[in-house]
Formats: structure tokens, C-alpha cells, sequence
């Protein structure tokens, strides 16, 4: 049944993206065909490519780079039905696991023990782990996250208010309300609810936790209709609705990232990659404003993420050797170096790698945030961050294959609520059918 479900998500996806067929998007010989998530640090490594072919004479490369959840479905796609269009794929600690036990990716550790000087054991150890099976890493991790908040201290002073260095999510929306400036433009806290499983429903979810709900009890009932849920729902789309950004029901990631470093926003909550967009001077107005603490919390001890952006081999890739070549430059302690030389040190991919953390110039630029991501990455553990045991690996998301086609579709009732076309309850209905079509399948399995 779980296998029926997961091919019928994929073929939802391959529908849905109108993936193309096996070598369509090969450039053949020693072309390889990158699929990358559009991210500023990814964009980093796509104009610093040149160095990586001068340095491997004959290896070209050619990179399909798309927004996230483009990039998911795309790169889902080929590699579930084996396509054979990429010869190496972005992808998350949410797929690498289950990708690497479905036989769908190249298990990367004997590549990595006969690489000199590449040093896994100084990978973040909660992120080299969540990138592993059975002992083995399938993936290795470009930059890794948990979620904070950032907050304009500039403004906080003006208003007299004060940012506990962990605050609850009450007090996070007394201070969005006090700090909401719809005359001059600036929201209160700046929140997801774009549509997507790892667009809204990442933040979503962790205040699904840290408010006691749960999306699957240990019996795999769905529990998205428990008055817990309903209250983080209720209070996510309330606190986004009067006091967050303008069309935040089609916000994500990058457009929070641009209206906080314009200056449109009081306060953010997010991935901790942010902070290296917030204090870059060519793309942030706030440079140096802003100060970063723990996630927000209400029931639980923490409440941040555990993610990684990271680099895999498809199975039926031709070019493994050249393609680990590539992945090895761009997840190397080099590659840190010569991006923060390159384009400054607040734009190095952060929370990999222990040695990023020891470099004299990052730990000067990245002062207000570093301990703040290590500390949050470090307390992302789900007996930390949740109040009931659960089924599923992943905080921010549920780690089963149908978590992709049921996220997506859970997130297009938020998105809908937080747009006021439909109410809270009406969007936890269906929400909770969604779900227990899914729980229903795997008690069927136990």
C-alpha cells in the first residue's frame, strides 16, 4: 500500500511538472546536468563553476536551476522513475533517507573514504547523520539550517521593547502588533504561506509542535482535527493575517528574505541561511540591524528545524566519478574559502562544517548569528521539540514519501485560510481527510 501511494504521488508529480523524458535534458560526453535549488548561496556556486572546470579539463557543466518547488518535484520525478536526466541532483535530509532505501541514489561513502583531505568527520554530526543510512552517506550537505528569528533592534529600541533571548510565540505577536506599521510599510513579522510542503509548512509545522499537536499519533491516526492543532493553526494564520506581510498567502522563503532586507518587515521567522542575506550589503537595506534568537515556543524546550540543502548521485547516472568530482568541490572546506573571498564572508554556506565556524573573517561577519545557528541546529532533536512521540522522522516536515503530495495539499488550505477564502476549521477538514487517507494506509501495513 505505502508503495502504491508513493507511485501515486510521483506520477501526481510527473504530471504536474511535465518532466521530460530520459536524456532530454542530457548534453551528452563529458556535459554534467546539475538539478539546483535557486537559492542566493546556490547561484554562489553556479558563477563560481568556471573555477571547477578550469581546474577538470573536459568535464562541463550544465545546471537546471529552479525555485524550490519546482526543483522537489522535478528532481523527484526523474530520480523515482529513474530518468537518468541528471547526473547529480539537490536535494534534502527529507528524501535522502527514503531515496537511499528505495535504491535510488549512489551510496556516496565509498567515494568520500577514497577522497584525501575531504574530512567528513568534521560535518555537523546531526546533519552528516540525517543525510545517512545504514551508516553510509547517500548525500553531502552544501549548507545546513535549523530556524530562528530575526528582529530589527533598531526598532525594538524606538518602540522600548525588549527580545527575550527565547521568546514565546505570545510574546512574539504582542510585539508584532506593537511594532505593525501598515503607514510606513512595515509588517509586524514577515511568516510563510506560500503553498508547499517545504514553502509554508516548514515554519507551519514547528508551531504545530511547540503548541502540543502532532500530524500522526504512534497508531498513525491523523490528529490534524485535535484542539491543538487547531489553535497553532488558528493563531499561525491570525498572527500572519493582521500583523504580517502584504499577500503573504503567496510569500515564501525569498520573498520574506527580500521585504525583511528592504526594510518591510519588524520581524522574521526562518531558516537560519537568512541571516547571511539579511547582512549582505548588495541585497540588505538592514545590514547590521538585526538581532537573531531561538525559535519561538510555547510548550516545548526548542522548537527550531533540522535541514540541509545537500548533493546526490541518481542511481542511474552515467558519470559517477566525474559527478563526485563536482560534488566533492562544491562541498569542500575550499569552496568555503573561496566564496567568502569572492563574494563576502556573510554569503559562505553555513552549518556544515565545524572549520566554516573557526575562520577569523566568517566569525567576525557572522557575530550575531553564529552561535545562534549552531545552537539552534544542535537543540533540533525531536524529543526537544515536540510534546507527544510521533511515528515519523523530520520536524518541519513528516518523513514519509506521501508527506510531498499530503503537504502540498495541506499547505493549499493555509494558504487559502491565510487569504481569507475559506476559515481555519474549513481548511483543518480537509486538511485532516487528506491525512487520514494516508495514516488509514500505513495502519493497514503495521
Amino acid at each position: 500500500m505505502r508503495k502504491r501511494l508513493a507511485l501515486l504521488a510521483v506520477t501526481a508529480l510527473l504530471t504536474l511538472t511535465g518532466c521530460a523524458g530520459a536524456g532530454a535534458l542530457g548534453a551528452g560526453g563529458n556535459t554534467l546536468v546539475i538539478a539546483i535549488v535557486a537559492n542566493p548561496q546556490m547561484n554562489d556556486a553556479i558563477s563560481l563553476s568556471h573555477e571547477f572546470e578550469a581546474a577538470n579539463p573536459g568535464i562541463k557543466l550544465k545546471f537546471v536551476s529552479l525555485p524550490e518547488n519546482q526543483a522537489r518535484a522535478k528532481i523527484t520525478a526523474s530520480t523515482a522513475t529513474q530518468g537518468g536526466e541528471f547526473d547529480a541532483v539537490m536535494i534534502s535530509n527529507y528524501e535522502t533517507p527514503q531515496w537511499a532505501a528505495n535504491g535510488w541514489l549512489e551510496n556516496l561513502q565509498p567515494y568520500i573514504d577514497a577522497s584525501p583531505g575531504y574530512d567528513p568527520g568534521e560535518f555537523i554530526p546531526s546533519i552528516r547523520d540525517s543525510l545517512s543510512y545504514q551508516g553510509s552517506m547517500y548525500a553531502v550537505p552544501f549548507y545546513g539550517e535549523s530556524s530562528f528569528l530575526a528582529y530589527r533592534k533598531d526598532l525594538f529600541e524606538q518602540a522600548g521593547l525588549t527580545m527575550p533571548e527565547h521568546p514565546t510565540w505570545q510574546q512574539i505577536a504582542d510585539f508584532a502588533a506593537k511594532l505593525d506599521n501598515k503607514q510606513a510599510g512595515v509588517a509586524g513579522i514577515c511568516l510563510r504561506g506560500k503553498p508547499g510542503w517545504g514553502e509554508s509548512l516548514a515554519p507551519f509545522t514547528t508551531v504545530v509542535n511547540t503548541f502540543g499537536a502532532q500530524w500522526f499519533d504512534q497508531d498513525w491516526n491523523a490528529k490534524l482535527d485535535t484542539p491543538e492543532f487547531r489553535e497553532a493553526a488558528n493563531f499561525y494564520v491570525d498572527l500572519v493575517r493582521e500583523h504580517g506581510e502584504v499577500g503573504a498567502s503567496s510569500a515564501g522563503f525569498s520573498e520574506c528574505g527580500t521585504r525583511y532586507g528592504q526594510g518591510q518587515a519588524a520581524m522574521w521567522y526562518d531558516a537560519t541561511v537568512m541571516a547571511g542575506t539579511n547582512e549582505d550589503p548588495e541585497s540588505s537595506k538592514v545590514v547590521g540591524k538585526s538581532g537573531y534568537v531561538a525559535a519561538p515556543v510555547v510548550k516545548t524546550e526548542a522548537s527550531g528545524w533540522l535541514y540541509t540543502w545537500a548533493l546526490a548521485i541518481p542511481k542511474v547516472a552515467k558519470n559517477k566519478q566525474d559527478s563526485w568530482k563536482f560534488l566533492q568541490w562544491m562541498t569542500n572546506k575550499e569552496f568555503v574559502q573561496t566564496v567568502g573571498k569572492t563574494y563576502g564572508w556573510n554569503r559562505v554556506p553555513p552549518g556544515c562544517r565545524f572549520s566554516t565556524y573557526q575562520i577569523p573573517e566568517y566569525a567576525e561577519a557572522a557575530k550575531a548569528y553564529a552561535q545562534p545557528t549552531l545552537d539552534g541546529i544542535d537543540a533540533a532533536d525531536q524529543r526537544k521539540v515536540m510534546t507527544k512521540p510521533v511515528p515519523y522522522p523530520g520536524i518541519q516536515f513528516v518523513g514519509i514519501p506521501e508527506f510531498q503530495d499530503l503537504g502540498t495539499r495541506v499547505s493549499q488550505e493555509l494558504s487559502a485560510a491565510i487569504a481569507g477564502q475559506i476559515t481555519v476549521d474549513e481548511a483543518i477538514e480537509q486538511s485532516q481527510e487528506y491525512a487520514r487517507t494516508v495514516g488509514d494506509a500505513y495502519r493497514e501495513t503495521k
